[in-house]
């Protein structure tokens, strides 16, 4: 075992890659809700996503940046609203361009990972009342079956659903993404009930037409603490776990939770519905409870005093609270007793300036590293993301990309973190030098036992 001297070795076939979305990178995504959403000025900004990162045109110039930088997987969302624009009318100069996309990064020694719904739907969908619809199932089922069909044979590995605890949060409790709903805790897990039969039924299909698929979904994880140590903002800390991180996990892994099982309705068929446990996290929020706050089931969230934020949002506000990458081992240590492979699908910090970055990757790695020597089995991890992009509500103002990217211009100029990934990437390690080169300020909490730097 490492002793915290040397290199930090990855196991051969280690996935190092990057994260990204449709709607937030590939432009002109005009038969979406998004879009109408936009439209209707629900984007703080002002901004207007346009031609995003131009992917739809040109994603192969960010695939030959990711190839140069030694990456190996990277995922990606196919958009229904193009490949369905109309109900039950499918476009084959839709999956004729996803699969040219497909072929590029394979042809770069790429893997792809294909996430069937990262947040953004087909109008239609959205106006039958997307999934709080009776046809919900059928019409993502219909989508699915057609997508997988026409792709299987360039791509194995599957996202159903990208976070479908936020999709259901900010949808319909926060309100700050379509449909805009606020305060609607019933319609919140009524929501992912569907979501979670939508997603069962998507394993079996994907898996009756391609068996050696590996199908899962992303979920997002907080780490939630609570301010005092006293009952009740333990018992607020427990309350945003079970109603935020724990409800698709929950479906899946058979746990009834009194009272959000009847809102969530009969998910008898969603049980062991994965393959893998598709990992997102950000951040971690202190928490009470606060009886002004029944529409957030009496949890009131706050940002950690003195830790690292990121850049704040527009408002002012930290958009993860705390970057915490090392919560990677709380999340893993909490699920590993159901013995699936775990992969770090979202990991990453809005940073323009690229002061903390470096840290969140050194951070990470260290993380997964130590969880590898224990035993525990993780595949891959995928940073949050590879060029700067849309960042839904809050528009191009959050700079979450390895390499900025100007969406006047298209213009694209690594950041020095970058370079550091590539290099882990490339070695399929971290090593002093490399933490000593990008991030010396990190070099004792890295390698604790690494003197040469003093």
């Amino acid at each position: 075992m490492n002793n915290g001297t040397s290199s930090l070795q990855f196991p051969d076939g280690f996935f190092w890659g990057v994260g990204t979305s449709a709607y937030q990178v590939e432009g002109d995504s005009v038969n979406t809700q998004w879009y109408e959403f936009e439209n209707g000025g629900g984007i703080k900004t002002g901004d207007r996503s346009g031609k995003a990162a131009d992917w739809w045109n040109n994603a192969e110039q960010d695939f030959d940046i990711a190839q140069n930088m030694g990456l190996n997987s990277l995922r990606l969302s196919v958009s229904w609203a193009r490949i369905e624009p109309e109900e039950g009318v499918f476009n084959p100069e839709a999956i004729e361009r996803y699969r040219q996309m497909l072929a590029a990064l394979i042809e770069r020694n790429i893997r792809p990972i294909v996430c069937l719904h990262h947040f953004s739907h087909p109008v239609w969908f959205e106006k039958k009342g997307a999934f709080l619809s009776k046809s919900c199932v059928e019409d993502f089922g219909r989508f699915v079956k057609f997508t997988v069909t026409e792709l299987y044979d360039l791509c194995s590995d599957w996202i159903t659903f990208n976070e479908p605890n936020v999709y259901a949060l900010e949808g319909y409790l926060e309100g700050d993404h379509p449909p805009a709903k606020t305060g609607r805790p019933v319609l919140y897990f009524r929501v992912l009930g569907n979501m979670g039969r939508c997603h069962a039924a998507a394993y079996y299909t994907i898996h009756k037409l391609q068996h050696d698929a590996m199908v899962s979904f992303a979920n997002h994880f907080i780490i939630f603490t609570e301010v005092k140590n006293h009952m009740f903002d333990r018992l607020a800390a427990r309350i945003a776990s079970d109603s935020f991180n724990n409800v698709f996990i929950n479906m899946i892994t058979g746990k009834k939770v009194p009272l959000l099982s009847s809102l969530l309705g009969n998910c008898d068929h969603v049980r062991d519905t994965w393959d893998f446990v598709g990992v997102n996290i950000y951040g971690g929020t202190d928490v009470s409870f606060d009886t002004t706050q029944p529409g957030m089931a009496f949890v009131r969230r706050s940002d950690p005093k003195g830790k690292p934020t990121g850049d704040p949002d527009p408002g002012g506000k930290a958009m993860f609270g705390e970057i915490y990458p090392q919560g990677i081992s709380i999340v893993v240590d909490k699920l590993a007793k159901y013995n699936k492979p775990f992969f770090i699908l979202e990991n990453g910090v809005p940073d323009k300036e690229d002061k903390l970055r470096p840290w969140v990757i050194a951070k990470a790695v260290r993380t997964m590293y130590d969880l590898i020597q224990k035993g525990y089995d993780i595949i891959g991890y995928h940073h949050w993301t590879l060029v700067d992009n849309f960042e839904w509500a809050l528009g191009y103002s959050m700079k979450f990309g390895l390499v900025e990217m100007d969406p006047m211009t298209q213009q694209r100029k690594p950041r020095p973190s970058a370079a550091f990934f590539s290099e882990i990437a490339k070695a399929n390690a971290l090593t002093p030098t490399m933490v000593k080169k990008y991030v010396p300020e990190a070099m004792d909490e890295i390698f604790p036992k690494y003197k040469d730097h003093k």
